[in-house]
């Protein structure tokens, strides 16, 4: 830990040149070469423990909702029986990292389980809700949720070799098919319940819907029969051009939140917005090998770096101190970039430094972590998708390293 500390202790606040949240008047740095961890972490160990702590804490043990996970512990009142679908997803994409490493955590139900989300409506397509009881989904069902499901199944196909869970992907597809529409040229809403409804701030074409649905088309191109690949790349082509051309912040190549009903745009940024845009430029960059793809990728991940990271809490350099899921997905970008654009290793550094500090010093007496990961504030650590960021980054890490439990 020495070495980590000192990477994050020394660096002089001369990078940064702004004050509280205006974010304005930042100057980005120039990335710098982190150093190497001093001390030798092994990350699918920490992982592991990381897992058996969400399952002591947050698993539901008897009921209807048995084999679910709750959205807080200590449950809060008025929290549903089990969590909301995104978190549950969080945490089978985790166990899909320790299963990949060679651990049994009995992954097949984790994901077999998404099923009691899913639900039909009205003679529309079936999608995956936000919610269930147990049995069947209820809740809104947006774009993205569903999408970031559908690259599970894809991922558990690929890991389990079950045809189901392709047969289970394709039913995205057709749900992600039925909620394009033409206003302001195309692209996804939200979710199916908000559409042009001007003043209504849910209503929006954002970023992560257009996005991840575009990531999830691009996983199931790569194994889906070959009668539906044209269809299915024609429309991540046309998801990720509209969200390029409509929600790129051409200054840095991050990439803004959402257009509203109205046509305005949020600006607001997200490290998750712009991850998944670099995961689709290296994807169709490697299915097409047009250039301009990749060219986008590496512009955005520069900005991102430099928009993202910064001193902070008296740290040289971090991550953001929020939202902890959201960055692993800037950092899964990374990865997928960085046999095509080698600066991209030393962002991950960054990451691993991070993430070695947030495992000494942003952790509660039980193990949980906090969202801040400066360790300055114990917010949110009752959250479960705060602690599947953490268990998520570190089987990412892992694997990353090219660590197997068989190598013990």
């Amino acid at each position: 830990m020495k070495n980590i500390k000192t990477i994050l202790a020394i660096l002089p606040a001369l990078l940064f040149s702004c004050a509280g949240d205006d974010v304005e008047k930042y100057i980005p740095p120039t990335p710098i070469v982190p150093s190497d961890p001093g001390e030798e972490v092994v990350y699918h160990k920490r992982a592991k423990e990381q897992f058996d702590l969400i399952n002591l804490y947050y698993r539901v043990n008897s009921g209807a909702t048995e084999g679910l996970y709750n959205e807080n512990y200590p449950k809060k009142e008025g929290d549903n029986a089990a969590s909301f679908l995104w978190p549950y997803d969080g945490l089978v994409s985790g166990a899909a990292a320790l299963h990949a490493l060679g651990y049994d955590v009995n992954y097949a139900a984790m994901v077999n389980r998404f099923e009691v989300y899913y639900r039909t409506s009205g003679g529309a397509a079936g999608g995956y809700g936000s919610q269930t009881n147990g049995t069947t989904g209820s809740g809104t069902r947006f774009y993205d949720d569903n999408s970031i499901v559908g690259i599970e199944l894809v991922e558990a196909f690929n890991l389990l070799n079950n045809q189901d869970y392709l047969t289970k992907a394709k039913r995205v597809v057709g749900f992600l098919k039925a909620g394009e529409d033409d206003m302001f040229g195309g692209g996804l809403w939200w979710n199916e319940d908000q559409k042009g409804q001007q003043g209504v701030g849910d209503s929006n074409k954002p970023t992560c819907a257009n996005g991840y649905a575009t990531l999830f088309l691009l996983e199931y191109y790569s194994v889906c029969p070959q009668e539906e690949k044209a269809d299915v790349l024609a429309l991540a082509k046309r998801l990720y051009a509209w969200t390029l051309a409509n929600l790129r912040d051409p200054e840095d190549g991050c990439y803004w939140n959402d257009k509203q009903a109205d046509g305005s745009i949020n600006k607001t940024k997200w490290t998750y917005n712009t991850g998944v845009m670099i995961s689709n430029g290296v994807r169709l960059y490697k299915i097409t090998g047009e250039q301009t793809y990749l060219d986008s990728a590496i512009a955005s991940s520069d900005g991102a770096y430099n928009y993202f990271v910064r001193p902070l809490n008296g740290l040289a350099l971090a991550y953001p101190d929020h939202d902890p899921w959201f960055t692993t997905k800037l950092v899964r970008a990374f990865i997928d970039i960085e046999p095509y654009y080698k600066n991209a290793g030393n962002y991950i550094k960054t990451f691993i430094n991070f993430l070695d500090y947030a495992c000494e010093n942003a952790r509660l007496s039980s193990g949980l972590f906090y969202e801040d990961w400066t360790g300055t504030n114990p917010k949110r650590a009752e959250q479960l998708l705060i602690q599947d960021a953490a268990l998520e980054s570190l089987g990412m890490i892992a694997l990353y390293k090219g660590e197997t439990v068989t190598e013990e």
